[in-house]
Protein backbone atom coordinates (compact mmCIF):
# COMPACT_ATOMS: atom_id res chain seq x y z
CA UNK A 1 0.00 0.00 0.00
CA UNK A 2 1.19 3.47 -0.15
CA UNK A 3 2.37 5.29 3.24
CA UNK A 4 4.45 8.10 4.07
CA UNK A 5 7.23 6.19 6.81
CA UNK A 6 9.78 8.03 9.00
CA UNK A 7 12.47 5.58 8.92
CA UNK A 8 14.83 8.18 10.55
CA UNK A 9 14.03 11.28 12.81
CA UNK A 10 14.58 14.76 11.45
CA UNK A 11 14.01 17.71 9.23
CA UNK A 12 10.71 17.48 6.65
CA UNK A 13 13.57 18.36 3.88
CA UNK A 14 15.22 14.68 4.59
CA UNK A 15 14.23 12.14 2.55
CA UNK A 16 14.56 9.51 5.12
CA UNK A 17 11.83 11.81 7.63
CA UNK A 18 8.76 11.20 4.88
CA UNK A 19 9.32 8.96 2.59
CA UNK A 20 6.94 7.96 0.21
CA UNK A 21 6.59 4.50 -0.35
CA UNK A 22 3.99 2.15 -2.62
CA UNK A 23 4.76 -1.03 -1.25
CA UNK A 24 4.52 -1.15 2.52
CA UNK A 25 3.00 -4.28 3.88
CA UNK A 26 -0.81 -3.74 4.18
CA UNK A 27 -1.92 -5.19 7.52
CA UNK A 28 -3.06 -8.72 6.91
CA UNK A 29 -4.81 -9.63 9.67
CA UNK A 30 -7.87 -7.87 11.32
CA UNK A 31 -7.26 -8.50 15.06
CA UNK A 32 -10.14 -9.05 17.41
CA UNK A 33 -11.56 -5.56 18.60
CA UNK A 34 -10.12 -3.76 15.51
CA UNK A 35 -11.73 -2.60 11.87
CA UNK A 36 -9.85 -2.06 8.84
CA UNK A 37 -9.92 1.10 7.54
CA UNK A 38 -9.24 2.52 3.70
CA UNK A 39 -8.67 5.73 4.39
CA UNK A 40 -9.43 9.33 2.07
CA UNK A 41 -8.25 11.71 4.19
CA UNK A 42 -5.82 12.13 6.73
CA UNK A 43 -5.22 15.02 9.07
CA UNK A 44 -2.03 16.90 9.25
CA UNK A 45 -1.31 17.99 12.95
CA UNK A 46 1.52 19.97 14.75
CA UNK A 47 2.25 16.86 16.71
CA UNK A 48 3.02 14.56 13.51
CA UNK A 49 6.17 17.25 13.45
CA UNK A 50 7.30 16.04 16.86
CA UNK A 51 7.03 12.48 15.88
CA UNK A 52 9.10 13.61 12.59
CA UNK A 53 11.49 15.04 14.55
CA UNK A 54 12.24 12.73 17.85
CA UNK A 55 10.67 15.18 20.52
CA UNK A 56 8.08 12.23 20.65
CA UNK A 57 10.32 9.49 20.50
CA UNK A 58 8.88 6.40 18.73
CA UNK A 59 10.33 3.33 17.23
CA UNK A 60 11.42 3.64 13.50
CA UNK A 61 10.48 2.88 10.86
CA UNK A 62 6.47 4.20 11.06
CA UNK A 63 4.15 5.66 9.43
CA UNK A 64 3.21 9.16 10.52
CA UNK A 65 -0.03 10.53 11.35
CA UNK A 66 -2.51 10.09 13.99
CA UNK A 67 -5.64 11.15 11.91
CA UNK A 68 -7.72 9.12 9.84
CA UNK A 69 -11.13 9.82 7.56
CA UNK A 70 -12.28 6.58 5.61
CA UNK A 71 -14.83 3.49 5.37
CA UNK A 72 -14.81 0.26 7.14
CA UNK A 73 -13.41 -2.67 4.65
CA UNK A 74 -13.57 -5.43 7.38
CA UNK A 75 -13.85 -6.04 11.24
CA UNK A 76 -13.57 -8.29 14.25
CA UNK A 77 -15.32 -6.78 17.15
CA UNK A 78 -14.81 -8.66 20.65
CA UNK A 79 -17.32 -10.92 21.96
CA UNK A 80 -20.51 -9.28 22.83
CA UNK A 81 -20.49 -7.38 26.32
CA UNK A 82 -22.36 -5.17 27.87
CA UNK A 83 -19.53 -1.95 28.08
CA UNK A 84 -18.86 -2.54 24.08
CA UNK A 85 -21.73 -1.54 22.21
CA UNK A 86 -19.24 -1.06 19.19
CA UNK A 87 -20.70 -4.25 17.11
CA UNK A 88 -23.65 -2.64 16.66
CA UNK A 89 -22.16 0.79 15.92
CA UNK A 90 -20.38 -0.10 13.02
CA UNK A 91 -20.55 -1.64 9.76
CA UNK A 92 -18.69 -2.72 6.67
CA UNK A 93 -18.68 0.18 4.47
CA UNK A 94 -19.95 2.83 7.19
CA UNK A 95 -17.50 6.01 7.10
CA UNK A 96 -15.88 6.94 10.40
CA UNK A 97 -13.51 9.32 11.68
CA UNK A 98 -10.82 8.85 13.93
CA UNK A 99 -7.22 9.44 16.07
CA UNK A 100 -5.33 6.40 15.92
CA UNK A 101 -2.04 6.33 14.75
CA UNK A 102 -0.53 5.28 11.68
CA UNK A 103 -2.90 7.42 9.21
CA UNK A 104 -0.64 9.05 6.26
CA UNK A 105 -1.46 5.83 3.97
CA UNK A 106 -4.14 4.26 2.40
CA UNK A 107 -5.36 1.66 5.15
CA UNK A 108 -5.10 1.63 8.98
CA UNK A 109 -5.57 -1.04 11.74
CA UNK A 110 -7.67 0.59 14.37
CA UNK A 111 -9.12 0.03 17.76
CA UNK A 112 -13.32 0.17 17.20
CA UNK A 113 -13.75 1.95 20.32
CA UNK A 114 -11.67 4.88 18.49
CA UNK A 115 -14.31 4.87 15.50
CA UNK A 116 -16.48 7.77 15.18
CA UNK A 117 -19.81 7.28 12.74
CA UNK A 118 -19.36 10.60 10.55
CA UNK A 119 -22.90 12.04 10.73
CA UNK A 120 -24.71 11.62 7.38
CA UNK A 121 -25.05 15.13 6.71
CA UNK A 122 -21.62 16.15 7.67
CA UNK A 123 -18.88 16.11 4.67
CA UNK A 124 -16.39 13.95 5.98
CA UNK A 125 -13.62 16.40 5.14
CA UNK A 126 -15.77 18.68 8.55
CA UNK A 127 -15.83 15.32 10.72
CA UNK A 128 -12.01 14.38 10.80
CA UNK A 129 -11.09 18.36 11.16
CA UNK A 130 -13.33 18.22 14.49
CA UNK A 131 -10.85 14.59 15.56
CA UNK A 132 -7.21 16.45 17.04
CA UNK A 133 -7.82 19.69 16.75
CA UNK A 134 -11.24 19.94 17.40
CA UNK A 135 -11.16 17.37 20.36
CA UNK A 136 -8.22 19.22 21.90
CA UNK A 137 -9.80 22.25 21.76
CA UNK A 138 -12.81 20.65 23.41
CA UNK A 139 -10.94 19.71 26.30
CA UNK A 140 -8.79 22.57 26.57
CA UNK A 141 -11.73 24.84 27.22
CA UNK A 142 -14.35 22.53 29.03
CA UNK A 143 -11.91 20.51 31.29
CA UNK A 144 -8.10 21.15 31.56
CA UNK A 145 -9.06 24.11 33.57
CA UNK A 146 -10.25 22.27 36.44
CA UNK A 147 -13.51 24.73 36.46
CA UNK A 148 -11.07 27.75 37.90
CA UNK A 149 -12.41 29.52 35.21
CA UNK A 150 -16.41 30.60 35.32
CA UNK A 151 -18.55 32.38 32.81
CA UNK A 152 -18.11 35.93 32.34
CA UNK A 153 -14.41 36.06 33.50
CA UNK A 154 -11.25 36.56 30.80
CA UNK A 155 -8.95 34.38 29.34
CA UNK A 156 -6.60 34.60 27.30
CA UNK A 157 -5.71 32.27 24.22
CA UNK A 158 -2.87 32.66 21.25
CA UNK A 159 -2.44 32.29 18.01
CA UNK A 160 -6.54 32.50 16.79
CA UNK A 161 -5.71 32.76 13.65
CA UNK A 162 -4.94 29.60 13.10
CA UNK A 163 -5.42 25.96 13.94
CA UNK A 164 -6.00 24.20 17.65
CA UNK A 165 -6.34 27.85 19.36
CA UNK A 166 -9.16 29.36 16.16
CA UNK A 167 -11.13 26.77 17.76
CA UNK A 168 -10.84 27.26 21.33
CA UNK A 169 -11.23 30.81 20.96
CA UNK A 170 -14.97 30.02 19.84
CA UNK A 171 -15.69 27.12 22.31
CA UNK A 172 -14.75 29.68 24.66
CA UNK A 173 -17.30 32.23 23.57
CA UNK A 174 -19.84 29.26 23.30
CA UNK A 175 -18.96 28.68 26.98
CA UNK A 176 -19.47 31.92 28.06
CA UNK A 177 -15.77 32.96 28.45
CA UNK A 178 -14.60 36.37 27.67
CA UNK A 179 -11.52 35.98 25.45
CA UNK A 180 -8.43 37.88 24.75
CA UNK A 181 -6.96 36.77 21.25
CA UNK A 182 -3.43 37.25 19.83
CA UNK A 183 -2.37 36.72 16.13
CA UNK A 184 -0.11 37.53 14.09
CA UNK A 185 -1.01 40.72 11.07
CA UNK A 186 -1.12 38.13 8.54
CA UNK A 187 -3.66 36.19 10.28
CA UNK A 188 -6.25 39.06 11.03
CA UNK A 189 -9.00 38.40 8.91
CA UNK A 190 -8.65 34.74 10.03
CA UNK A 191 -8.51 35.90 13.68
CA UNK A 192 -11.26 37.84 13.57
CA UNK A 193 -13.40 34.85 12.53
CA UNK A 194 -12.61 33.92 16.26
CA UNK A 195 -14.89 36.18 17.84
CA UNK A 196 -13.20 37.14 20.36
CA UNK A 197 -13.67 40.35 22.79
CA UNK A 198 -10.34 41.37 22.50
CA UNK A 199 -7.16 41.05 20.06
CA UNK A 200 -3.83 41.56 20.18
CA UNK A 201 -2.20 41.77 16.87
CA UNK A 202 1.60 41.18 16.52
CA UNK A 203 3.97 41.80 14.33
CA UNK A 204 5.39 38.50 12.92
CA UNK A 205 9.04 37.37 12.63
CA UNK A 206 11.38 38.75 9.51
CA UNK A 207 10.40 36.32 6.56
CA UNK A 208 7.97 33.63 8.83
CA UNK A 209 4.58 33.64 8.91
CA UNK A 210 4.26 33.13 12.21
CA UNK A 211 3.98 35.83 14.86
CA UNK A 212 6.84 38.01 17.16
CA UNK A 213 5.17 37.61 20.86
CA UNK A 214 8.11 40.35 21.78
CA UNK A 215 6.49 43.25 19.35
CA UNK A 216 3.47 44.49 21.56
CA UNK A 217 3.52 43.80 25.35
CA UNK A 218 1.52 41.30 25.56
CA UNK A 219 1.36 41.22 29.78
CA UNK A 220 0.69 45.45 30.01
CA UNK A 221 -2.40 44.89 27.36
CA UNK A 222 -3.99 42.22 29.15
CA UNK A 223 -3.68 44.17 32.64
CA UNK A 224 -5.02 47.09 30.90
CA UNK A 225 -8.14 45.15 29.15
CA UNK A 226 -8.56 43.18 32.76
CA UNK A 227 -8.53 46.12 34.64
CA UNK A 228 -5.14 45.05 36.44
CA UNK A 229 -6.67 41.89 37.42
CA UNK A 230 -5.17 39.33 34.75
CA UNK A 231 -7.07 36.27 33.69
CA UNK A 232 -8.17 33.21 35.21
CA UNK A 233 -7.11 30.87 31.95
CA UNK A 234 -4.18 30.89 29.41
CA UNK A 235 -4.36 28.24 27.14
CA UNK A 236 -0.93 28.58 25.24
CA UNK A 237 0.64 26.36 22.44
CA UNK A 238 3.01 28.42 21.66
CA UNK A 239 5.47 26.99 24.19
CA UNK A 240 8.84 28.15 24.65
CA UNK A 241 8.55 31.75 23.33
CA UNK A 242 5.24 32.59 25.70
CA UNK A 243 5.26 30.21 28.52
CA UNK A 244 7.02 33.51 30.67
CA UNK A 245 4.02 35.97 28.82
CA UNK A 246 1.61 33.49 30.25
CA UNK A 247 3.01 33.17 33.98
CA UNK A 248 2.53 37.00 34.20
CA UNK A 249 -0.60 37.01 32.83
CA UNK A 250 -2.46 34.71 35.21
CA UNK A 251 -4.20 36.37 37.78
CA UNK A 252 -4.54 34.86 41.40
CA UNK A 253 -5.78 31.06 42.03
CA UNK A 254 -6.42 30.98 37.77
CA UNK A 255 -4.64 28.45 35.83
CA UNK A 256 -2.03 28.26 32.52
CA UNK A 257 -2.36 25.54 30.33
CA UNK A 258 0.21 24.51 28.13
CA UNK A 259 -0.12 22.37 25.83
CA UNK A 260 1.93 22.39 22.29
CA UNK A 261 5.62 23.32 21.62
CA UNK A 262 5.07 25.15 18.19
CA UNK A 263 8.41 27.81 19.72
CA UNK A 264 10.41 25.01 21.43
CA UNK A 265 10.11 23.22 24.39
CA UNK A 266 8.89 25.41 27.34
CA UNK A 267 12.34 26.23 29.22
CA UNK A 268 12.19 24.68 33.33
CA UNK A 269 10.92 27.08 35.77
CA UNK A 270 10.86 27.11 40.04
CA UNK A 271 7.50 26.23 41.29
CA UNK A 272 8.45 29.26 43.32
CA UNK A 273 6.73 31.42 40.57
CA UNK A 274 3.73 30.28 41.37
CA UNK A 275 3.29 31.12 44.73
CA UNK A 276 2.63 34.74 44.43
CA UNK A 277 -0.79 34.27 42.96
CA UNK A 278 -1.12 30.95 44.35
CA UNK A 279 -1.69 29.93 40.10
CA UNK A 280 -1.65 26.81 38.87
CA UNK A 281 -0.14 25.12 35.26
CA UNK A 282 -1.10 21.84 34.12
CA UNK A 283 0.24 19.94 30.76
CA UNK A 284 -2.61 17.83 29.25
CA UNK A 285 -2.31 15.33 26.68
CA UNK A 286 -5.88 14.55 24.35
CA UNK A 287 -5.52 11.06 25.18
CA UNK A 288 -6.12 11.71 28.78
CA UNK A 289 -9.49 13.69 28.39
CA UNK A 290 -10.93 10.67 25.55
CA UNK A 291 -9.70 7.69 27.93
CA UNK A 292 -13.12 5.92 27.72
CA UNK A 293 -15.61 5.97 24.89
CA UNK A 294 -18.33 7.50 26.77
CA UNK A 295 -15.91 10.46 26.81
CA UNK A 296 -15.04 10.20 23.21
CA UNK A 297 -18.18 10.31 21.96
CA UNK A 298 -19.63 13.16 24.22
CA UNK A 299 -17.16 15.35 23.53
CA UNK A 300 -17.32 14.96 19.53
CA UNK A 301 -21.31 14.65 19.92
CA UNK A 302 -20.56 18.00 21.11
CA UNK A 303 -18.70 19.22 18.90
CA UNK A 304 -20.44 18.49 16.12
CA UNK A 305 -23.46 19.77 17.25
CA UNK A 306 -21.73 23.44 17.70
CA UNK A 307 -20.74 22.49 13.60
CA UNK A 308 -23.84 21.93 13.04
CA UNK A 309 -25.37 24.71 14.71
CA UNK A 310 -23.49 27.14 12.97
CA UNK A 311 -21.94 28.00 16.31
CA UNK A 312 -18.76 26.29 15.43
CA UNK A 313 -16.96 28.16 12.00
CA UNK A 314 -14.84 25.44 10.48
CA UNK A 315 -11.93 26.45 7.53
CA UNK A 316 -10.23 24.03 5.84
CA UNK A 317 -7.28 25.33 4.32
CA UNK A 318 -5.45 23.50 1.80
CA UNK A 319 -5.26 20.01 0.68
CA UNK A 320 -1.76 17.99 -0.05
CA UNK A 321 -1.69 14.81 -2.29
CA UNK A 322 -0.54 11.67 -0.28
CA UNK A 323 2.97 12.03 -1.60
CA UNK A 324 3.36 15.77 -0.52
CA UNK A 325 3.43 15.23 3.09
CA UNK A 326 6.79 17.16 3.61
CA UNK A 327 5.56 19.90 1.94
CA UNK A 328 2.56 20.04 4.23
CA UNK A 329 5.05 19.61 6.93
CA UNK A 330 7.25 22.05 6.17
CA UNK A 331 4.12 24.66 4.90
CA UNK A 332 2.90 24.48 8.67
CA UNK A 333 6.64 24.69 10.25
CA UNK A 334 6.79 27.99 8.55
CA UNK A 335 3.60 29.26 10.43
CA UNK A 336 1.61 29.43 7.36
CA UNK A 337 -1.77 27.44 8.64
CA UNK A 338 -4.34 29.93 8.74
CA UNK A 339 -7.00 26.34 8.98
CA UNK A 340 -7.43 22.68 8.38
CA UNK A 341 -4.31 20.83 6.54
CA UNK A 342 -5.69 17.35 4.64
CA UNK A 343 -3.65 14.91 2.99
CA UNK A 344 -6.06 12.82 0.30
CA UNK A 345 -5.09 9.35 -0.17
CA UNK A 346 -5.66 8.18 -3.40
Amino acid sequence: MKAVVVREVGPASSPQALHFETDYPLPQQVKKGYALIKNEYSGINFIDTYHRKGLYPRQTPFICGQEGAGTIVSMAPLPERKDDPTEKEFQVGQRVVYSHLETYAEYTLVPMDKLVPVPQDMDIKVALACMVQGLTAHYLVTSAHANLIQPEEWCLIYSVGSGTCQWAAQMAKIRGYKVIGTTSKNKLHQATRAKCDELIVLDQVDGKGYADYQSVDIVQRVMDITNGEGVKLVVDGVGRSTADISLKCVTKRGIFVSFGNASGTVEPFSLLRLTNKSAFVTRPKLLDYVSTREELLGRIEEVFGWVQSGELEIFIQKEYALNEAALAHQFMEEGETRGKILLRIE
